[in-house]
């Protein structure tokens, strides 16, 4: 049999793991809950557990397996493979993840940021096929990102090379964010975002759509926001102005500074389709002073999905150990 490479994309909710072959084709994958009450120890052997169980089924040995990448919610020591801190684990001091899933499977091991790998999938397998130049901006509950540049991983002396969505957007106002600002980039654009004026446009009688579905389900969802503006209803339609104006004002940011092929919009509020990605690239234009950077920078959507992540811990170990 040809050789394999496992890709692990860990989250706080759920381990994805997949077998990749070298020129990028998906053998299998599978999912399984993250025990993360049982901490750093028991979430590896989690992943040993479940490497073993994918390579007996499909009549792998280890002997063919290039190694073992991973992706870690937090910032990583890529280096030395450590993972430095990961709040949805409940990783509160740094995690020797390379040494450790070494010592339990022998096999070489790489780690980086699951942003960084989600980047690193689109690039080999999605949207930045072609690219050596691209970022990711994945806008869901909040925004982050992956920045590649010559087909490497952009991660900053302390691994938080990526932020996104912590870009100002508005100086010195603006809702308050997680990390202790306000005006965040991901305080306008993000899932979370989108809810907040959705429920707060249900409420003051602007929507008559989101107030009927805030009557009948007791909550709004950002699906339903933009399920709402695509129907013309008003209050939606300015939600998703806002969104696609505040993520082009910070795409227009990124490419003067870095000058990427590519601009690959994922999470789920990237399934809004044309009626955002039609607004991101108006405003980014409006910002950006060289028309032929305009012309130049792809502004997509992201085509993996969930498997994005699997796929860029396999590139960990294909850019180590194959040609």
């Amino acid at each position: 049999m040809d050789q394999i490479i496992v890709g692990v994309d860990v989250g706080g909710t759920a381990i994805k793991m997949a077998l990749i072959t070298p020129n990028g084709e998906m053998v299998t994958k599978t999912q399984e809950p993250t025990p993360v009450a049982l901490g750093e120890d028991g979430i590896l052997q989690k992943i040993t557990a479940m490497m073993n169980t994918l390579l007996e089924k499909h009549g792998y040995t280890r002997d063919l397996v290039l190694g073992i990448g991973v992706g870690i919610p937090g910032p990583i020591d890529t280096k030395n493979g450590i993972v430095l801190q990961a709040v949805n684990l409940h990783w509160k001091q740094p995690v020797l993840l390379k040494e450790k899933l070494y010592a339990l499977t022998g096999l070489p091991v790489a780690v980086d940021n699951d942003a960084n790998i989600a980047a690193l999938g689109e690039m080999w397998r999605g949207a930045g096929q072609g690219a050596q130049d691209l970022v990711l901006i994945t806008v869901g509950t909040g925004v982050g990102g992956g920045v590649i540049l010559h087909g490497n991983v952009i991660s900053g002396i302390n691994g938080v090379g990526g932020e996104i969505g912590h870009i100002t957007v508005t100086p010195g106002e603006g809702p308050s964010c997680n990390c202790g600002k306000t005006g965040c980039l991901e305080t306008y654009t993000s899932a979370t975002a989108i809810i907040r004026e959705g429920r707060q446009a249900a409420a003051n009688g602007k929507s008559p759509m989101l107030a009927k579905v805030l009557a009948v389900t007791g909550s709004i969802r950002a699906k339903d926001v933009l399920t709402a503006a695509n129907a013309g209803d008003k209050a939606a339609v300015a939600i998703v102005d806002q969104v696609g104006f505040y993520l082009g004002l910070a795409l227009s940011h990124l490419a003067i500074v870095l000058n990427p092929a590519k601009l690959i919009i994922g999470g789920g509020v990237a399934a809004a389709g044309e009626i955002l990605f039609s607004r991101i690239r108006t405003s980014f234009a409006r910002f950006i002073p060289f028309s032929y950077v305009v012309e130049s920078t792809e502004i997509l959507p992201a085509t993996l999905g969930n498997d994005a992540g699997v796929y860029g811990a396999g590139w960990l170990i294909r850019s180590q150990f194959v040609n």
